[in-house]
C-alpha cells in the first residue's frame, strides 16, 4: 500500500524541479515509507517532460495540456489519487517545484502524521538558500490584514500590527506550534482530511488557494494545523511567477479580493478593489514622476507598464 504520494505542480522549472525530485528520493532513500512521486505538467516550454522521461522514470507525469495554476493541477493529481478505484494514499504532500528537501524533513513530516492523529496537516520550516528563515506562519486574516499586507501601502508602514499579527511575529518559528494555515509550499496533509474537507478551489488561479482550502480544513474540523521547525525544506520563492512579474501581481490581487469576498461578503470587496485601484495609481503617479526625472528610467518603464496592467484588471 502507497503511505505517501507526493505531488508537484510544475510550470517551466526545470532545472530546478530536477534539484527537488533528487533531495526527495535522498530524503526517503533510508525509510521503509512507500511512496509514489506525481509531477503535474502545467503545460512547460521548457522541456520538463522530455527531462522527466529520461531521468525520472520512475516519477508519475500528468501532462494537463494547459496552465492550471497551483490548485488546478494538484486537483488534477488528487482526484486521481482519492477517487477510490486504486491505491489511495495515508498521506499527500503538497510541495513546490522550486524547493529541496534538507536531510530527513519527510520522513519527520509523516511520523509527525502518524503519531498525531488529531492532526490534519504539518508543514516544515522554510527557508531562503542564504538559510535565512522563511515566513511561513499564518493567522487567518482579519479585514484591516487585506489592506495593510502585501499593498503597496504596507511598503510604508511594514510592522503594523496587523501583519504582525498574521505573520504570527510575537511567537518564536524555532518552537512547534499550532497555527491557523500554512503557506502551501510544502505541505503534508491527511487524506481522510481532503476527502472531509474537499479538494483546493480550483477558482484560484494562483494564490489564497492554501489558504482557503486550510479554512475549510479547520471548519469541517478535519483536524489541527502544526509547524514543525525540525522538519526544514529550503524555497526559492516564486521562480514560477517571476517569469511573468505583470501577471503575478494581478493572479494575488484578484486571488485576495476573491478571498476577501468569500469571507467578508461583496461590500467588503469592492472597498478592497477600489482602495487598491487607488494605492496602485498612486505607485503610478509616483513611478512616473521618478521617470520624468530620468531617474533609472528603464526601472520605472517596466514598473509602469507592470502597475498600469493591474490597474486596468481591477477596473474590468
Amino acid at each position: 500500500m502507497t503511505k505517501l504520494s507526493i505531488i508537484i505542480v510544475s510550470w517551466n522549472t526545470r532545472d530546478l524541479l530536477g534539484r527537488c525530485l533528487t533531495t526527495v528520493q535522498a530524503s526517503l532513500a533510508h525509510t521503509n515509507i512507500p511512496y509514489t512521486i506525481v509531477v503535474v505538467d502545467n503545460a512547460s516550454t521548457d522541456g520538463t517532460p522530455a527531462m522527466l522521461r529520461v531521468d525520472y522514470p520512475e516519477v508519475q507525469l500528468i501532462e494537463s495540456g494547459r496552465n492550471l495554476g497551483f490548485a488546478g493541477g494538484n486537483n488534477l493529481a488528487l482526484r486521481r489519487m482519492l477517487d477510490g478505484s486504486g491505491d489511495t494514499p495515508d498521506y499527500v504532500f503538497l510541495l513546490n517545484a522550486d524547493t529541496e528537501v534538507i536531510t530527513d524533513a519527510i520522513p519527520q513530516l509523516v511520523y509527525y502524521l502518524e503519531t498525531h492523529p488529531d492532526v490534519a496537516v504539518v508543514g516544515p520550516q522554510l527557508r531562503y538558500p542564504d538559510g535565512s528563515v522563511q515566513s511561513s506562519r499564518r493567522h487567518f486574516p482579519r479585514r484591516m490584514t487585506f489592506f495593510m499586507e502585501s499593498t503597496p501601502l504596507a511598503q510604508y508602514w511594514p510592522h503594523n500590527p496587523w501583519i504582525r499579527h498574521y505573520h504570527f511575529d510575537n511567537t518564536p518559528d524555532t518552537i512547534e506550534q499550532r497555527v491557523d494555515w500554512l503557506v502551501g509550499a510544502a505541505l503534508l496533509v491527511r487524506a481522510s482530511a481532503i476527502v472531509r474537507a474537499g479538494l483546493l478551489d480550483d477558482g484560484f488561479m494562483m494564490y489564497s488557494e492554501e489558504l482557503e482550502w486550510q479554512q475549510r480544513l479547520c471548519h469541517t474540523q478535519a483536524g489541527h494545523i502544526i509547524y514543525l521547525p525540525i522538519a526544514v525544506i529550503m524555497h526559492h520563492e516564486g521562480k514560477s511567477s517571476e517569469q511573468a512579474i505583470a501577471r503575478r501581481y494581478i493572479n494575488f490581487q484578484q486571488s485576495r479580493l476573491r478571498h476577501a469576498q468569500m469571507m467578508y461578503g461583496q461590500r467588503f470587496a469592492t472597498m478592497l478593489r477600489l482602495f487598491l485601484q487607488a494605492a496602485y495609481g498612486c505607485e503610478l503617479m509616483l513611478e512616473a514622476s521618478k521617470w520624468l526625472f530620468g531617474h533609472k528610467r528603464s526601472l520605472r518603464a517596466q514598473r509602469i507598464g507592470v502597475y498600469w496592467q493591474v490597474i486596468r484588471t481591477l477596473a474590468s
